[in-house]
């Protein structure tokens, strides 16, 4: 008897070393799922339009620095580009401001799990990196181009279809393999960016429904 307990008592102490261990294992492979799931993923390189770091695309050379976060799915986004785009491009043309625009993701939760938004800024990106000069001409295909919210959004193809409309072709293989997907999401993180359009002069958050914020930001494109 006393020894059928003890060979009792080992087989329940083998049991939950085991589970100890499945366990230790389960919560390491969530662990490591997380962290794929939020990493930075590849990082682009830089040139002297593009800052990789901080995911700025800059025109101009003004002593006031206007920065603009959108997200392509984002219709605000659309509208904001719609009523102040030309304003910001000819301010920044003719040396009043410095202009950067900052191509994020927060919206993919309205392209039905197919990651648009993410997929768009990376697109941005991959022509930033490679066709700097060719940037705005690609945003404003993707404006005009927007898709719904709550639709599947525009696949790798066309996104790499509207790069070559601009000629940004050296930007296609970068676009279709989703080289910097996570890129978007990753510098909204980074900027602690809540929703889009936000803008910023010289480093300072404006509330562009605030009159005082407004005419801040319109005096200096105007």
């Amino acid at each position: 008897m006393a020894a059928a307990k003890s060979n009792t008592n080992w087989f329940a102490i083998g049991v939950s070393i085991a589970v100890v261990v499945v366990l230790v294992a389960i919560g390491g492979l969530v662990v490591f799922l997380n962290n794929q799931a939020t990493a930075p993923g590849a990082t682009p390189k830089a040139n002297d339009t593009f800052n990789s770091e901080t995911g700025a695309i800059s025109f101009g050379d003004g002593e006031d620095t206007i920065a603009v976060f959108v997200d392509f799915q984002c219709p605000v986004c659309k509208t904001f580009e719609d009523q102040f785009g030309g304003q910001l491009e000819a301010a920044a043309a003719d040396g009043r401001i410095t202009l950067e625009y900052h191509p994020i993701a927060i919206l993919d939760r309205f392209s039905q799990g197919t990651e648009y938004s993410s997929r768009s800024a990376g697109a941005a990106v991959c022509v930033a990196e490679s066709n700097p000069e060719l940037y705005l001409d690609f945003a404003k295909t993707l404006f005009e181009n927007q898709p719904a919210e709550n639709t599947s959004g525009l696949t790798n193809d066309q996104l790499a279809g509207f790069a070559t409309q601009v000629g940004a072709d050296d930007a296609v293989s970068c676009i279709t393999d989703e080289t910097y997907r996570k890129f978007g999401a990753a510098q909204a993180k980074s900027h602690e960016i809540a929703g889009t359009p936000t803008v910023e002069i010289n480093g300072t958050r404006l509330n562009l429904q605030d009159q005082a914020d407004l005419k801040k930001f319109t005096d200096l494109i105007s």
